[in-house]
């Protein structure tokens, strides 16, 4: 075992702290859990966990030295692999414990012998390991010393920030953004294709952002979509994408074949003047897919491809010349290298002439240009730092500039370790998809490669690698919460190439894109431990696909697909290890009961008609994150999440029906039913907001209830189940949807808000929909001492007029109104002292924006969707008064929908 993995091991050493300290916490857990499952092995078993805890801590004491002695990387390899077989073996054995409890006194002895003696020769391999290890504490030997007992053997965990996402540095692009302004401003007012042309990384997507956000561009064209293409694409999902864009889509839409959803596109925009940016073309069929779509009116519309390949740009246009993208010059190179490095800085002398030399060597391409300015960001600026980093960019890249794979690789290899698992990962999702984060940081941990650090909560671990991924410039930021957070992001297309070939190399994981009939004969490699399938998912499942160590099994399919209720069963035949299941793209005919068998599940994402969650998941008792959605209206979770101590996340579509633990027991910290590491559950219904359920989830931080709200806070005597939320001191997202069908929510109108100290201490962002409250009931909201985010979204409040309270809103900085028969807000710096954005949708019957909002010296951002002329003119009065009282480092932006009210 360990022989095989010389010189295949790279990426397995990298994760040797994570994948021993995850092996060590399942260890735990089955020792003190559920040790009826470890018969005739137990003693092993607390062997194995006693000798892995010394590895451990030799991991960390080694962890400065690997990287300058191969003894050390070397014994680092052996133990991930024992680690890795010790963890193969030891799941078997539970999954068969668990699932054959019926087998025969005489079967169920030779299964324990098996298994006991593959243990012992695990145990073996440990114990030579233990030699090795012994004899450098002892002889000192590497300046490897036993730190494990204090602190400086831990990392420390770095200060908690929100993170700032700035705005991308474009250089050398402004002469080519006036060409292209221009061809999309003048000329034929006949539809026209212009396209951008050149290599990846060359910036094509990054011009394009440019001249799409330009306000001569919003303004001269009001009807404007973006949508990404790539190599493998859905034609309905480009078409629904436009549709969004354009803020045209509807439920019927997600139900159209992607010709009638043509037919929708043609119709509305055959009548305007329309710019389209389709990102990231690469075949002409692709081109003949998409353009029966586009009306080709006399109304001045414009198309703009980008594109890596002429022929399909000659393609669109025959007529019409490609923009082919230049490269860099030095100059600019450096210009941007500075930027990036230094921000709004400037570079010291003594290191300015090897960043030149850096800067060269990129060869005028802007990724490698950005991606090596994380390298430089990420380490003291010496000048000996920045000439080992000129020295390794010399030596990967040759004067043919298509070599920056090599330079996207120089930045891998200079990740800690624990970021290079991360970033790998990025690889399981499909090109150019647009990642939601809260998805990929329940990923993360499920997989193990966070490690616990002090007593932060491992996905707020995890949200610190992303924002490291993100200052390295390996990570897109696609999109902000209103918190300022990271809401979605994405990867660059050749950095995910990266991502893929590195995790193909290493065994860490296979993308499976074509039809799997060419895998069907083949079992999947015994070290592959993920699988992701991107296409073809009913040839690759009919292909009856084995997995005997499969972790990880997640399908990103092009388009919402139908499985057949034969083909249900295949998950626990084919894949009996698995932890992770993301078939959220494939609707299911039936919850498939099945997966119950596959015990080690920590993060579950399914789809399809369901009205029941059965009770039956309860059994999967390493579960954390469970993510269902179904068409049906309402979903019974039977669930029993109060016998899993892993549980942290429910998300739930629908109106959902959550169970309290079956019997009274103590409200104090004896209760056996508290569950401190539930941190999610969204949505439920209002009568699932009783004492015996909220009381029981103190650690809460996110919660959505839908439903009818005035169950919620209707009294009974002195209290109502809104009370208990007074009691979740961890709460910081609450989501108040009024579902009332089949009565329109203005027949059932919630009468008024509790009082604000019946509001979650720490609550930070609050949303309303359909409430239809007086506005003289916010004033309750304003007095909310840790409220910083208020999305108002449609009919939350009802009435003309809106006179806050001075005092109230004192940390408020985001601010969104939906649709409201509101015709005068008063407002000024009094009311909102440090608010930073403002939008407002459809109020159709707002006469002014407050003039008093001049005096917000932090209102940075206004965006007003279909306002009243009135109003619009008002915001442009304000604008132009920030404006000139303005400092340099805070420009007031108005954005107004559409641009010519």
């Amino acid at each position: 075992m360990i022989r095989f993995l010389q010189g295949e091991c790279t990426l397995l050493r990298e994760m040797a702290d994570a994948v021993v300290e995850f092996l060590l916490l399942n260890l735990k857990q089955l020792l003190l859990y559920h040790v009826d499952l470890l018969s005739g092995v137990k003693d092993e078993v607390e062997s194995l966990h006693r000798e892995l805890s010394l590895m451990k801590a030799f991991l960390k004491d080694s962890r400065e030295k690997r990287s300058e002695y191969e003894y050390v990387r070397e014994l680092v390899s052996q133990i991930t692999v024992v680690a890795y077989e010790a963890e193969d073996i030891i799941d078997t054995f539970v999954t068969n414990a668990a699932m054959q409890k019926a087998r025969s006194t005489v079967r169920r002895a030779f299964h324990v012998f098996d298994h006991s003696s593959k243990l012992r020769n695990v145990a073996k391999e440990i114990e030579s390991i233990k030699v090795k290890v012994k004899e450098i504490y002892d002889k000192k030997m590497f300046g490897i010393q036993s730190l494990h007992g204090g602190e400086s053997s831990h990392r420390s965990p770095p200060q908690k920030r929100v993170p700032m996402v700035e705005e991308e540095n474009v250089v050398g692009f402004d002469d080519e953004a006036r060409k292209i302004s221009s061809r999309l401003t003048n000329g034929s007012e006949e539809l026209e294709i212009i396209s951008i042309v050149g290599m990846g990384g060359l910036g094509k997507t990054t011009l394009a952002k440019k001249v799409y956000t330009d306000p001569s561009i919003e303004f001269h064209f009001y009807n404007r979509a973006w949508i990404y293409v790539s190599q493998q694409y859905s034609r309905k999902e480009v078409f629904l994408g436009i549709l969004d864009s354009l803020s045209l889509i509807t439920d019927e839409m997600y139900k159209m074949n992607d010709e009638k959803l043509a037919g929708e596109l043609f119709s509305h925009l055959r009548s305007k003047r329309y710019l389209v940016v389709i990102d990231d073309v690469w075949t002409m069929e692709a081109w003949d897919d998409l353009q029966m779509a586009f009306p080709k009116t006399a109304s001045g519309s414009r198309i703009l491809l980008t594109t890596r390949n002429t022929e399909v740009a000659l393609h669109a246009n025959p007529e019409g010349l490609p923009h082919h993208l230049r490269f860099l010059t030095h100059e600019e190179s450096w210009e941007l290298l500075s930027k990036k490095v230094f921000r709004k800085g400037i570079c010291p002398l003594e290191l300015e002439d090897i960043g030149l030399q850096i800067a060269k060597k990129c060869y005028g391409l802007p990724l490698a240009i950005v991606v090596v300015s994380g390298l430089l960001l990420k380490k003291e600026k010496t000048r000996d730092w920045w000439k080992k980093i000129a020295n390794d960019v010399s030596s990967y890249v040759a004067r043919d500039p298509k070599q920056c794979m090599d330079v996207l690789a120089l930045s891998y290899k200079h990740l800690p370790d624990h970021l290079k698992v991360c970033f790998i990962y990025f690889g399981v999702f499909p090109e150019d998809f647009e990642i939601p984060v809260w998805k990929l940081l329940r990923l993360w941990t499920s997989e193990g490669f966070v490690q616990k650090m002090g007593q932060e909560c491992l996905e707020d671990t995890a949200e610190e690698y992303l924002e490291d991924l993100v200052d390295r410039n390996l990570v897109l930021v696609a999109k902000k919460r209103a918190s300022g957070r990271i809401k979605t992001c994405r990867i660059h297309d050749m950095l995910r190439d990266l991502s893929v070939k590195m995790g193909s190399e290493e065994k860490f994981l296979e993308v499976f894109k074509e039809s799997a009939q060419n895998h069907s004969l083949s079992p999947i490699s015994k070290y592959h431990r993920r699988l992701c399938v991107h296409s073809h998912f009913l040839d690759f499942i009919t292909s009856r696909p084995f997995g005997p160590n499969v972790r990880s099994f997640l399908c990103f399919a092009s388009e919402e697909m139908e499985l057949l209720r034969e083909h249900t069963s295949f998950l626990h035949e084919a894949f009996r290890l698995v932890r992770v299941l993301d078939l959220k793209y494939i609707n299911f005919p039936r919850f498939p009961t099945e997966i119950v068998q596959l015990v080690h599940l920590r993060y579950i994402a399914l789809s399809g008609n369901f009205r029941v969650l059965p009770a039956s998941i309860s059994k999967l008792w390493n579960l954390e994150t469970l993510i269902v959605g179904t068409k049906s209206r309402e979903l019974d979770i039977q669930v029993d999440i109060w016998k899993m101590s892993q549980f942290k996340h429910l998300y739930t579509s629908g109106l959902s029906c959550l169970r309290g633990p079956p019997a009274k027991t103590r409200k104090d910290n004896a209760d056996p039913f508290v569950r401190r590491n539930i941190q999610t559950i969204s949505t439920v219904l209002p009568d699932c907001c009783k004492e015996n359920i909220l009381a029981r989830t103190p650690g809460l931080r996110k919660l959505g209830i839908r439903g009818k709200l005035a169950t919620l806070v209707a009294t009974n005597g002195d209290s109502s189940l809104f009370d208990n939320l007074a009691k979740l001191d961890n709460l910081e997202t609450l989501k108040l949807l009024n579902d009332t069908f089949p009565l329109p929510p203005s027949q059932c109108q919630i009468p008024g808000l509790p009082q604000s100290y019946k509001f979650p201490p720490n609550l930070k962002k609050l949303t309303l929909s359909d409430t239809f409250l007086d506005w003289s009931h916010i004033s309750t909201l304003g007095m909310l001492p840790n409220l910083e985010v208020l999305k108002l979204k449609d009919y939350a409040f009802k009435g003309t007029q809106w006179e806050p309270l001075d005092g109230g809103f004192r940390l408020l900085r985001v601010l969104h109104i939906g649709r409201t028969n509101l015709e005068h807000w008063n407002a000024s710096g009094h009311h909102f002292p440090r608010l930073q954005q403002v939008f407002l949708k459809h109020c159709s019957s707002l006469n002014e924006i407050p003039f008093g909002l001049v005096e917000v010296s932090s209102l940075q951002n206004m965006e007003l969707f279909w306002p009243t002329p009135a109003a619009a003119a008002s915001a442009r009065i304000i604008q132009q008064e920030k404006q000139e009282g303005d400092i340099k480092d805070n420009v007031f932006k108005l954005v107004i929908y559409p641009p010519d009210i």
